[in-house]
């Protein structure tokens, strides 16, 4: 029987964390991992696609779509405060056996996720019309942007169960099931699309039911696997409750909801920014390659989050000769991915442009500020890899602390003062120099850091050799 302190035999999924070959299992857990978040990205960037071939309307709906993006970003910022905080942490208590610990994780996170999503619907219900417009909403897109975000409220819990629960999936070591919960919601997302915008008529609040569908799928799958026999931590009714392993799971997650939640507060200065110095086309413009950028994002986020829980169960289990072969791993793969992916938008702006719009004005300034916008995206990829190896092995601070470099205390002051000599050009500018800064920041304490935490293996040998004496 599993008891909190007893240390059982690890089912199969646990014991390739622990002994595969670490570039074999790497590549096992990353591509379904980047797969799913290719697909999760999909919600978004489909909807953008559909919407904006909708005849006679579809710049300015699309534009409101990309006003309403902010609201998303803060729904899943919440679901990875508290998903991606405690599932790192299941990752090491798993590493460590104590598997009763990892499901009282389980159980308190899921607690909270249908609280926050209660807290959530009520508050974006009560102030939704005066933050779209201080999202960047204009009078012309004001509409759009309520009707969509309306409806899309409706299904919070839905978006924080499937998004703050299915780190938990990974955590095991099972990211093809993670990645089948995803695909499933995209997937459905795809094909309702076009039946509730086109075929029924409902524009910008079809694709936001066709959301909630796809969200409500995914959710229910991933309830199920947990609560199955086919889960190591089970989902158990009578642990969904609050539990002081809440604390440190949101100490942890504070770092994935800084990224998540400074990314909204991003697009809300990029949007208002770019409404005061350029209008709907610059905001229109702003939402495509915003959506490319998380596109090539994903690549690097996937990556980060398949070799995660490598890094995390086998620094439980004090193999750190595994975990440095892991950080490794996705070092390099995470600047190789970044820098091939945004090389290619940078080199082909109209192409990806033409997507999205008809409109030759939007085109063209998507084919000025795209390369501009990608220039510094190769080298983020380094601060993504340092962050996933402090969430890894659970140092909240430092991951912490990056998140906040890159977006609050870099890019937010440069997209406002750079305008002031730059003009419209300047937001675009702002993006690559806090990509350059924050990478090399990012390297310099992630050497400082883990030298100490994560010790040479002669150190650690020796260590390990007077502590049996």
């Amino acid at each position: 029987m599993r008891t909190e302190a007893s240390v059982t035999v690890p089912n199969e999924a646990e014991q390739k964390l622990g002994h595969a070959p670490i570039p074999r299992l790497a590549a096992s857990l990353a591509l379904p991992a980047v797969i799913a978040q290719t697909a999760n990205a999909l919600y978004t960037i489909v909807d953008r696609l559909f919407i904006s071939h909708i005849p006679g309307t579809g710049s300015l709906a699309m534009t409101a779509v990309g006003v309403c993006f902010p609201v998303a970003l803060v729904l899943s910022a919440v679901a990875a405060l508290i998903g991606m905080g405690g599932a790192p942490l299941a990752s090491i208590e798993l590493g460590r056996g104590n598997f009763k610990r990892a499901e009282r994780l389980l159980g308190t996170c899921t607690a909270t996720l249908i609280v926050a999503s209660i807290v959530l619907i009520v508050v974006f219900e009560v102030i939704k019309e005066p933050v779209l417009i201080a999202f960047g909403a204009s009078p012309e897109t004001l509409g759009y942007a309520s009707s969509f975000i309306g409806t899309y409220l409706l299904g919070t819990l839905f978006v924080q169960l499937a998004l703050g629960l299915n780190p938990f999936v990974s955590a095991q070591g099972k990211a093809g099931v993670a990645m089948g919960a995803t695909l499933i919601g995209a997937l459905s997302s795809i094909g309702l699309d076009p039946l509730f915008i086109f075929t029924l008529n409902l524009g910008v609040r079809g694709a936001a039911i066709a959301n909630v569908i796809a969200q409500a799928l995914s959710a229910l799958w991933i309830c199920y696997f947990l609560m199955s026999g086919r889960s190591g931590i089970r989902l158990r009714p009578t642990l969904i409750r609050f539990d002081r392993l809440l604390v440190p799971a949101l100490a942890l997650g504070l770092s994935p909801f800084i990224q998540q939640i400074t990314e909204s507060v991003i697009n809300v200065v990029f949007n208002s920014s770019l409404q005061h110095y350029g209008g709907d086309k610059y905001v229109g413009a702003m939402t495509i390659i915003a959506s490319l950028e998380q596109l090539v994002f994903i690549f690097s986020s996937g990556i980060s989050q398949g070799v995660q829980p490598i890094i995390g169960y086998n620094y439980g289990a004090r193999n750190f000769t595994r975990v440095r072969k892991a950080y490794h791993i996705v070092f390099v793969a995470n600047v190789v991915v970044t820098s091939a992916a945004s090389g290619i938008c940078i080199l082909m702006p109209g192409t990806f442009a033409a997507l999205f719009t008809s409109d030759p004005t939007i085109t063209g300034i998507v084919v000025r500020m795209l390369p501009l916008f990608m220039c510094g995206f190769g080298v983020f990829g380094l601060q993504n890899a340092v962050q996933c190896v402090f969430v890894g092995i659970g140092q909240a601070k430092p991951s912490l602390f990056l998140a906040l470099w890159r977006k609050i205390i870099l890019l937010v002051p440069l997209a406002l003062i750079l305008p002031h000599f730059l003009g419209v050009t300047g937001v675009f500018a702002a993006e690559p120099l806090s990509d350059v800064t924050s990478a090399l920041t990012a390297v310099l304490l992630f050497r400082h850091v883990t030298r100490k935490l994560i010790p040479s293996e002669n150190r650690w040998r020796s260590s390990a050799s007077l502590a049996r004496l």
